[in-house]
């Protein structure tokens, strides 16, 4: 057995560290890669996976992970590019899985999460969305007042009552909180401790 396919396509994984997301562009601030924007939807799908009775978490982990991978080769298409531009998503997973001894495997992943219809899938869609959500609170919580009209309607896109109550308290809490709220005696001693 030859590895050259797998090889090739870790390099093709490797597009998505440098393909940026594009909707900061219209935001006017802040910047991640596709790469960056996957992590975190998994471990917020992780989250909100072990959250639910019912989900798969190691399913929600690899879906989110691999749910804009077609991007590596399409770039990613924000809201407004998505009005004017047709992309051949389908065309892309197949011909990105095709070479794959496990293709098949991620071309089931990539279609369960665009039918949307699994718990599975929802719990991708709404990390997806909570991620933005950070994002945008984050952006929010420096100065940027555009951040909030685009949370508005990244709330309305939310699926699960779970994942609608964290986006209401993500919003309540300042990004910063997690290092700095209680946290006093590290900066008033000069070593942190």
């Amino acid at each position: 057995m030859t590895y050259s396919n797998i090889i090739n396509f870790f390099f093709e994984l490797g597009m998505l560290r440098k393909t940026p997301r594009s909707g900061f562009q219209f935001l006017g601030s802040g910047s991640e890669s596709v790469a960056e924007h996957s992590f975190r939807v998994a471990m917020i799908g992780f989250s909100l996976a072990r959250l639910d009775e019912e989900a798969d978490a190691f399913k929600v982990v690899c879906m989110g992970l691999f749910h804009d991978l077609p991007e590596a080769r399409t770039g990613d298409q924000n809201y407004v590019n998505k009005r004017y531009v047709t992309v051949d998503e389908s065309e892309a997973i197949a011909d990105l899985t095709r070479s794959l001894p496990f293709g098949g495997e991620l071309k089931a992943l990539l279609k369960e999460y665009r039918e949307s219809e699994t718990r599975e899938a929802q719990l991708v869609h709404d990390a997806d969305q909570l991620d933005l959500i950070v994002a945008l609170k984050e952006e929010s919580d420096l100065g940027n007042s555009y951040a909030s009209k685009w949370i508005h309607f990244a709330r309305k896109r939310l699926l699960t009552a779970t994942a609608k109550k964290i986006a209401e308290e993500v919003l309540a809490t300042d990004s910063t909180d997690w290092w700095f709220k209680g946290h006093d005696n590290w900066w008033e001693k000069n070593n942190g401790k």
